[in-house]
């Protein structure tokens, strides 16, 4: 995939959305397996392609993380996993409906419905778009959790019937049919795993700290290792950056050893040589003929046929 650069102006989560989209389907390979040492690490794709490099940013999801998609070999040491169980995944799913035209009441404050019903979180939370998008007549239910897990199971049609019914029980019986639904399934697309992370009330930093932390070459990102804004777009993008500095950092350092080393090898050499300097020029003319051995003194001396010689 050729190198994009994206600028993002101002707080549109919707380009956002297309932007990453974008970049999805360029995405044609899918990692099983990061094999790490000390030299290195190589990544190993679902249709048996192998990528070597000197260090890897992994920026999968915590749900991710705590799935079976990934490999690591040696297995990620034991602090690490235990950080990374104590994280909990939430699952937030917002449902599109489009209609033919608008029949819900629009205007300064009359952006939000909310729907009362018997089982907690049962299509709740309603928006229309219309403030943000005049004319689009899209409505949106937002789900979260155990009703989101529900919703992802069941199809499309079973998910608009049940939509339908609570808006009729709202707006009344004549509100005309949604012509497109559209219903993302975070939770069970095996590239997220759910929609963000969320750390409970009784972690400590320490949990953070070994989240985010490297192990050996692999260096971890996404929202889930930024301190302030975990559970954000925003919260990804920004510790994308941390991560790359700290890379970047841990490089120059690596450079650094590596010139210190090269240093202590070659100084007991140059002191050698040093040592071994002739000071006059003429030391090896003044050398008499006798004290060269011949052919026949090292044949007789140590045993080597003179034909080898």
């Amino acid at each position: 995939m050729s190198c994009q650069e994206f600028i993002l102006l101002g707080s549109n989560f919707f380009s956002m959305l297309v932007i990453m989209w974008r970049i999805l389907h360029e995405i044609t390979q899918v990692v099983r397996e990061l094999q790490h040492s000390r030299s290195g690490v190589t990544v190993i794709t679902e249709d048996g392609c192998v990528y070597e490099a000197n260090y890897v940013i992994l920026s999968v999801s915590i749900g991710v993380l705590q799935s079976d998609l990934l490999a690591f070999t040696p297995s990620l040491p034991r602090w690490k996993l235990e950080a990374i169980e104590k994280c909990d995944v939430m699952v937030y799913t917002k449902i599109f409906l489009k209609f033919p035209y608008r029949f819900w009441p629009s205007g300064p404050e009359k952006e939000f419905f909310i729907y009362a019903h018997e089982r907690r979180g049962y299509y709740t939370f309603w928006q229309h778009m219309d403030n943000a998008y005049p004319g689009s007549n899209i409505l949106v239910v937002t789900l979260t959790n155990g009703e989101s897990k529900r919703v992802e199971a069941q199809s499309n049609d079973d998910t608009l019937r049940e939509a339908m019914a609570v808006l009729r029980d709202m707006f009344g019986p004549d509100i005309p049919d949604a012509i497109d639904i559209l219903v993302p399934r975070w939770f069970n697309n095996r590239f997220q795993r759910g929609s963000y992370s969320n750390y409970p009330i009784i972690a400590n930093r320490k949990v953070f700290h070994n989240i985010k932390a490297p192990v050996g070459r692999i260096f971890f990102t996404g929202e889930h290792t930024s301190e302030r804004f975990n559970g954000y777009v925003h919260g990804g993008y920004l510790a994308g950056i941390d991560t790359g500095k700290a890379l970047v950092e841990e490089i120059r350092k690596e450079n650094e050893r590596e010139s210190e080393n090269q240093t202590l090898l070659l100084e007991p050499l140059l002191a050698l040589t040093g040592s071994l300097t002739m000071s006059k020029p003429e030391t090896v003319s003044n050398i008499h003929k006798c004290d060269i051995p011949t052919q026949l003194y090292l044949s007789g001396k140590l045993g080597i046929p003179e034909a080898i010689l």
